[in-house]
């Protein structure tokens, strides 16, 4: 793992109708939480603009950062999949379902973003996206669209989380996970770590236990 500490992690999370989706952010630093509403048709977002959003926050060397739209980068971008551009709606009222954070995680001296699409229905990952400050705008420089994903930064690195399901497996009980981590090269991601873990039902108990951790 890189020694590099992410400071700064702001989240947003979509209320009534969506339960809280993924593992949640594992930096250290409290959380600053708002909530993505509009009222109309995005604008296409602006480097370091609020789009709309006037809190600002700390970047890791103490200047304040502007937050981003993510659903104006979302839409704005060509490399976000017409399936996820055409569910990216309200669950209910004016709340999108989508998890952002900023943080330190390729190595850029301006402060990347990562953004998490859910769905409104079981607040599963449907797309994982990193965007990376390139030449005065947000470059998509990561993006996993195969669902169930969810990425975090942690400690400097990319983690993604993707539970896996058999057939007859309820939402809240996967069968197991995969946990992969991703560290950025100077140009890309390259994963550097992958472990699954195995669950079996606790006979009674109705709640999912380790059971056998395979580590790459």
């Amino acid at each position: 793992m890189s020694a590099g500490t992410v400071v700064l992690v702001g989240t947003v999370l979509f209320a009534a109708g969506c339960s809280t989706g993924g593992t949640g952010l594992k930096d250290e630093g409290p959380a600053h939480t708002d909530s993505v509403s509009r009222t109309g048709p995005p604008p296409a977002p602006e480097p370091h603009a609020s789009s709309g959003q006037s809190a600002r926050a700390a970047s890791p060397s103490g200047r304040p950062v502007t937050k981003v739209d993510p659903v104006a980068l979302l839409k704005a971008d060509p490399k976000v999949s017409a399936d996820i551009k055409r569910e990216l709606k309200p669950c209910t009222g004016k709340e999108y379902p989508v998890d952002v954070s900023y943080g330190k995680v390729t190595g850029n001296d301006a402060v990347d973003i990562v953004v998490n699409v859910l769905s409104c229905a079981d607040a599963l990952g449907r797309g994982s996206y990193v965007y990376r400050s390139e030449g005065g705008r947000y470059e998509n420089v990561f993006s996993d669209e195969q669902p169930p994903v969810y990425a975090e930064i942690d400690r400097g690195d990319l983690v993604l989380t993707k539970p896996v399901y058999a057939k007859t497996d309820a939402v809240a009980y996967p069968s197991g996970e995969d946990v992969i981590t991703y560290r950025w090269s100077g140009e890309r991601f390259t994963e550097q770590d992958r472990v699954y873990t195995e669950y079996s039902n606790v006979d009674g108990g109705g709640q999912p236990a380790p059971a056998v951790t395979h580590k790459n």
